[in-house]
């Protein structure tokens, strides 16, 4: 009979291992450091690891040519946004985190690909929140009624884990892992050690049986994924949502991926009727701008390989109180402190009684410094009250000294300008050199070297 698995308590500052738990470390003192983990008994061997024989080994090392990788298979998933940030679809024997705010698509993106993947392939639906006639009905709204979809709602992870080596489907989903539990493990679900217990053994029959498994994860109120920080190294893709659950506009970003690039980005609309991809996510970031009103300017940034579109509003107003107040939404706080003091210091414009506020629409994050031009713009047009032309879009990096520094990937921001309808372009002056105009002809660029050459070409 094989011996059992054992319940340790290890010091996660020190490595001290207890068969109790105790608030403070007996060892280095510190407190709340000791995790339960399972430990499996060690194997008795005949062979000493110094006197084992090299032939013994089952693996041998390699040469990176001998390597084949023409077998690799990606499953598209029917929504091109979800492909481009997965790297091209999902990869088999991968597993896939994706994680979020509460209500602001996870499951319904899982079931909406359910539909297009359940015309070739089985697809195991495991789910520790809801049950089966819910999530029936969730699929009826959503137009899911693939018969290759089969939904288990069940928790215990051993369980999970024996139905997907009886039915070896051909894509798994689990939603969501911190619901899972192991019980071998006194600690309740969505545990630092049941987390961690239950994503090791759904990635064990994953890699095992070569099956491609979906987890949703849940955050916690700082934003990052719950559980302990291990889990996002354990996967093999990390995916965020995001998005105000107010707004519409959902973005489905990678910040890790072993099979693809993790500057990509997917944009999506949030309907009656589910998520809907949106192919020109830069008209749509621009629907309903307003005309010959102070205080907006378009900039261009890159996501990846695209460039997008974004309007960036700002607001100057006489403060009511002794301080005046800053307030940024979907631009970093202290880069918009620092531009106000370059705009002071260096350009002449005041801010130092003046409240400011500061927005990206439609629920961006922004944090690229070419956006600084364009926020410098924003604030200072609404500081005149002089309205920026319509058809001019705006982007740089500003230095502490007022100059303008030279950003990546010109060509792609003014070609996606240009296809947009603006035809005047104001950029840094080093930038301009390098561009080959004849490609747009009809495109107007002003090459500026500090932000007062900026306003004067924006108006």
């Amino acid at each position: 009979m094989a011996p059992k698995n054992k319940i340790a308590y290890i010091c996660t500052n020190c490595g001290y291992e207890s068969a109790k738990w105790a608030g403070k470390c007996p060892d280095c003192g510190a407190w709340n450091t000791m995790e339960e983990t399972i430990k499996a008994p060690a194997a008795a061997s005949k062979l000493s690891s110094v006197s084992r024989p090299a032939s013994s080994f089952a693996v041998r090392p390699m040469s990176i040519q001998e390597i084949d990788t023409a077998d690799e298979h990606r499953y598209h998933t029917g929504l091109s946004e979800l492909d481009r940030v997965l790297g091209g679809g999902l990869v088999k024997g991968s597993l896939v985190l994706i994680s979020g705010d509460p209500g602001i698509g996870k499951s319904t993106i899982l079931l909406q690909i359910c539909e297009y993947l359940g015309q070739n392939l089985r697809i195991l639906y495991v789910s520790g929140e809801e049950s089966a006639r819910q999530i029936k009905l969730r699929a009826a709204r959503l137009g899911v009624s693939s018969p290759n979809l089969r939904i288990l709602s069940e928790t215990d992870v051993q369980l999970v884990v024996e139905h997907i080596r009886a039915e070896k489907p051909d894509i798994v989903m689990i939603d969501s892992i911190q619901t899972m539990n192991f019980t071998d493990l006194n600690s309740s679900p969505g545990s630092v050690t049941q987390v961690r217990e239950c994503t090791n053994a759904i990635m064990r029959c994953a890699k095992a049986l070569d099956i491609p498994a979906i987890l949703v994860g849940h955050v916690n109120k700082d934003g990052a994924i719950a559980g302990p920080k291990v889990l996002e190294h354990i996967v093999d893709a990390v995916l965020y949502f995001e998005g105000d659950r107010q707004m519409t506009y959902r973005i489905l970003r990678a910040v890790k991926n072993r099979y693809g690039s993790t500057n990509e980005i997917g944009v999506f609309d949030m309907g009656e009727a589910g998520l809907r991809q949106i192919e020109n996510p830069s008209q749509a970031m621009l629907s309903g701008r307003p005309k010959n009103a102070s205080g907006t300017c378009v900039t261009a940034v890159m996501e990846g390989t695209r460039p997008l579109l974004a309007e960036i509003q700002g607001l100057a107003t006489t403060t009511g109180f002794g301080t005046p107040r800053r307030m940024s939404t979907g631009f970093d706080y202290g880069r918009m402190a620092l531009i106000l003091a370059v705009l002071e210091k260096r350009a002449g414009f005041y801010f130092s009684n003046l409240d400011a506020y500061l927005n990206v629409v439609g629920g961006l994050r922004i944090d690229e410094p070419a956006v600084d031009l364009a926020v410098a713009m924003a604030l200072v047009s609404s500081l005149k009250d002089v309205p920026i032309r319509d058809d001019t879009v705006v982007f740089g990096e500003i230095g502490l000294a007022g100059e303008l520094r030279a950003v990546s990937h010109i060509e792609a921001r003014v070609s996606e300008a240009f296809r947009l309808g603006f035809t005047r372009c104001v950029l840094p002056y080093h930038s301009v050199k390098n561009m080959d105009r004849k490609r747009l002809d009809g495109m107007e660029l002003f090459g500026v070297r500090n932000v007062r050459e900026a306003f004067e070409a924006c108006v």
